[in-house]
């Protein structure tokens, strides 16, 4: 996250870890919608390598019946650990505010017929920060429709 700006990893980075903090230790009671934000989701995956129970709060968008949750850590050149758990097991849980569903994770990749349209829903939905995360990074950032169950 080196190519980060000052503003973002000094006051944005804190911000969101704070409101992640509160949303996970109030299991989604507080959290879900702050002001001028979209609104957020804790995703429940199992760690690929170790086997453990993980939760991350993440921003989304919905589309139809699924929820569009993206990849982009910032625009790191390496996708998120989330990511990588959801790879190896997408049968997921999420909580939408405190209603926790089990979910199935659907990675369209930018080589996806549907990718521009849901990369659009997405971007616009988090006030095109993905675009400017994309220019970041040289890896392609997919998107996740989480499909409840």
């Amino acid at each position: 996250m080196s190519n980060m700006p000052l503003w973002e990893r000094y006051i944005g980075v804190p911000l969101l870890g704070l409101h992640d903090k509160i949303y996970k230790k109030t299991e989604g009671r507080i959290g879900h919608r702050i002001p001028g934000a979209p609104p957020s989701l804790l995703l429940h995956t199992v760690g690929a390598k170790t086997g453990l129970q993980r939760t991350n709060t993440l921003s989304y968008a919905e589309d139809g019946g699924s929820y569009l949750v993206v990849a982009s850590k910032a625009g790191d050149p390496k996708a998120p650990g989330w990511y990588h758990n959801l790879k190896a097991t997408p049968k997921v849980e999420i909580n939408i505010g405190p209603k926790r569903m089990p979910a199935t994770a659907r990675i369209i990749g930018a080589d996806d017929p549907d990718y521009p349209r849901v990369w659009k829903l997405v971007n616009d939905n988090n006030s095109n920060r993905y675009d400017g995360y994309q220019k970041r990074t040289t890896r392609p950032i997919p998107v996740i429709a989480l499909l409840p169950n």
